[in-house]
């Protein structure tokens, strides 16, 4: 038999320090092999215990779970669950741990605090066994990136020349954040990006990227033109999908039931772009765990489109990806420190530029990349 997934559970509540381990327990992969009230005591009984994982709360005295995860980021290499309040300062508090280094996040259900924690139980143990299996984080070029307004250029609206869904889940948030800040403000296309994230999250996760990059970055709302430049995110519990209409290419912000028992659902959006865009559709699939997006981007490749999906190796969880590149749904499988030459080549105006890239399907076993000199010489040729 193989061994149990060693969890240490750190919260100052003393009623979630007996539920949390309670909860986790009837998981018979694992086991949880201790507690602390503080960052302080967490790191103490890392030393001592040896866990795979450790869910934190984020909001603690003396040393707070901020704190902690740096450390443990730093020294540890252990991965990190955030598992805190659902309210304004938890998503914000959450969405810095997610930059650095955070495996992922579950958030209390408005009932924990009368001791009930049945709505995320089967959440939080999955995010516990794809963490173990996981292992230690990855370290993502740009951890912290500070605001830079200063990079805003103000062009003007432009009809984007293609638009890109990019689907993405566990690890999202630190590679979306890296991606965004290596795209200049001239970028040609219009991102569409669903991200897994708890609904009131997305709007302050839109603001960070927007801060950080030369793009505009917003949360989608209904009726958003597809513009060059500009990235839109898909809001928390809604879908996204796209629409052409005479006076431009919009978003659509639906609530429908969830896909693939996410909502908001990659392949909701994939399937909209392959019905509506066709042969100038085009999508990426990124890190993430399980399989949402990944007939939605062979729809995209059966409609002519042009297909992406991060390499296994650059992902924090690459089941996603690899799922894709499994089934040869992916014409192009690149490193995510080369995903901002590969964007802009495929969202060139020049049909001629974006088919320059090669449509030879891959295989699991390679991994054919994008690089900035690509992108120069197909520029140079137009």
């Amino acid at each position: 038999m193989s061994r149990k997934i060693r969890v240490l559970v750190v919260d100052d509540s003393a009623l979630m320090r007996k539920l949390i381990p309670e909860t986790l327990r009837r998981d018979p992969s694992i086991e949880v092999v201790g507690t602390a009230m503080d960052g302080l005591i967490g790191l103490k009984r890392i030393e001592d215990l040896h866990p795979d994982v450790v869910t934190l709360d984020l909001e603690m005295p003396r040393m707070d779970g901020m704190e902690m995860l740096r450390q443990i980021t730093r020294k540890q290499r252990i991965p990190v669950i955030i598992f805190g309040a659902r309210s304004e300062q938890g998503a914000d508090f959450a969405l810095r741990a997610l930059s650095v280094g955070a495996f992922d996040v579950v958030t209390k259900p408005d009932e924990a605090a009368s001791g009930n924690l049945e709505q995320v139980a089967a959440e939080l143990a999955s995010r516990v066994r794809a963490a173990a299996k996981a292992g230690a984080p990855k370290l993502i070029p740009g951890e912290e990136l500070l605001p830079n307004q200063a990079r805003k250029v103000l062009l003007g609206p432009r009809p984007a020349s293609r638009v890109i869904g990019i689907g993405v889940s566990t690890g999202g948030p630190a590679a979306l954040q890296y991606l965004f800040s290596q795209l200049p403000a001239t970028f040609p296309g219009c991102l569409m990006v669903v991200q897994h994230m708890p609904e009131g999250f997305t709007e302050r996760f839109a603001r960070r990227l927007n801060d950080s990059s030369a793009i505009e970055v917003k949360e989608a709302r209904s009726g958003d033109l597809l513009l060059a430049g500009r990235a839109l995110i898909c809001p928390g519990n809604r879908h996204l999908r796209v629409r052409r209409m005479d006076r431009g290419d919009v978003a659509m912000v639906v609530d429908a039931a969830p896909v693939n028992g996410h909502k908001p659902s990659v392949d909701v959006l994939f399937n909209s772009l392959a019905q509506e865009f066709r042969a100038k559709s085009a999508a990426v699939l990124m890190t993430g765990m399980g399989e949402d997006g990944v007939a939605g981007l062979g729809a995209v490749r059966a409609a002519g489109g042009y297909t992406v999906a991060q390499s296994p190796e650059t992902c924090v969880v690459d089941s996603m990806p690899r799922s894709a590149i499994d089934r040869r749904f992916a014409l192009r499988v690149v490193p995510l420190d080369q995903m901002a030459g590969a964007l802009e080549a495929i969202g060139e105006p020049s049909q001629e530029c974006a088919s320059g890239l090669s449509h030879s399907p891959v295989s699991s076993a390679t991994s054919p990349t994008v690089s900035p000199d690509d992108v120069a010489m197909r520029r140079r040729s137009l």
